[in-house]
């Protein structure tokens, strides 16, 4: 398959380098003003990983056109820019636009394939690859389970046939709005966990993860999915990767942040729990953890007072 990566950051690369593996055309394609692909075209590594001499680089955006699949992994919230501005007018169609980051427009509320469906030519079909793994243990070959959804159930087919190795075990999502909202919004929960490391209350994880997948599960409902898509892959299961691990740029920012201390890269947690705070009015459902979180980021209220809050809300059932 020839493939087209958009994007040089930490996952792109990755996807890149792991595509390779598997025996596909793969070009990365990044800015020539982007630090990364500079490196890349220098020395043909990052901090992370080393790409291989097959793997060809480009800072030409035209290498979309040649191209049967179409991988993306930005900023969330420059998705819609990159696709107006950048591709739209090559005038792309009948490709596979593969969206490997979890977010949702805050402007919009709208999930990402949204963006891409509304955006390019209608013969172009979107998909989604999420779940849990970090790149430095993809790279050390730890092994993960993922997951491929689109609307598209030959696209759908043909991915996970074509991307599964030893390395990832790809599922058949069944649930596009629900694994994209359980994705972005697993990222919320990581700066939650974040903060509870940042005060030394890392024993109420369990309890974060439990209450956060509940309030999740519901507004995917509300949303027209199905509730159970926030106990699968791409909510739940990627808990451990975004709740725990000291790789979890999520979990880093929510305890720097408790801790005053500056962390300096991305966090897609701070721009989503803008999006679901839209979202939770939209819709009318309660959020409690991630409003929370919105209100600690976004209104500067105080850790202490909204845990307190938290512990007394009515008492109710669990379920």
């Amino acid at each position: 398959m020839k493939i087209t990566v958009i994007g040089c950051g930490r996952w792109g690369s990755l996807i890149t380098w792991y595509l390779d593996r598997l025996g596909h055309r793969v070009t990365l394609y990044g800015r020539e003003s982007s630090a990364n692909m500079r490196r890349f075209l220098e020395t043909r590594s990052n901090d992370l990983l080393t790409l291989p001499e097959s793997v060809t680089l480009s800072t030409d955006i035209a290498v979309a056109e040649a191209c049967e699949t179409l991988i993306i992994s930005v900023n969330s919230q420059g998705l819609r820019a990159l696709l107006e501005q950048e591709l739209a007018p090559l005038g792309l169609k009948n490709k596979s636009v593969v969206l490997c980051m979890k977010g949702i427009e805050i402007s919009t509320g709208k999930r990402l394939s949204e963006i891409v469906e509304e955006t390019l030519d209608p013969s172009n079909r979107a998909a989604v690859w999420l779940g849990p793994g970090h790149v430095q243990e993809f790279y050390a070959g730890i092994p993960n389970c993922m997951v491929i959804d689109s609307r598209d159930e030959a696209t759908k087919q043909r991915l996970v046939d074509a991307f599964s190795g030893e390395l990832i075990r790809f599922y058949y999502g069944q649930d596009i709005i629900g694994n994209e909202i359980g994705a972005a919004a697993k990222n919320v929960i990581g700066i939650a966990a974040g903060f509870l490391d940042g005060m030394k209350l890392s024993t109420l994880k369990g309890a974060l993860m439990s209450r956060g997948t509940r309030e999740v599960a519901r507004l995917i409902e509300a949303m027209g999915g199905n509730p159970f898509s926030a106990y699968g892959l791409c909510h739940l299961g990627d808990y451990e990767a975004t709740v725990f691990s000291p790789y979890s740029h999520n979990r880093k920012f929510g305890e720097c942040f408790i801790r005053g201390e500056e962390f300096g890269a991305l966090a897609e947690g701070y721009y989503t729990v803008a999006a679901l705070h839209g979202l939770a009015q939209k819709h009318c459902v309660e959020l409690p953890i991630c409003e929370a979180v919105y209100r600690i980021l976004y209104k500067k209220a105080d850790f202490h007072l909204e845990m307190d809050a938290l512990f007394h809300r009515s008492l109710k059932n669990e379920f």
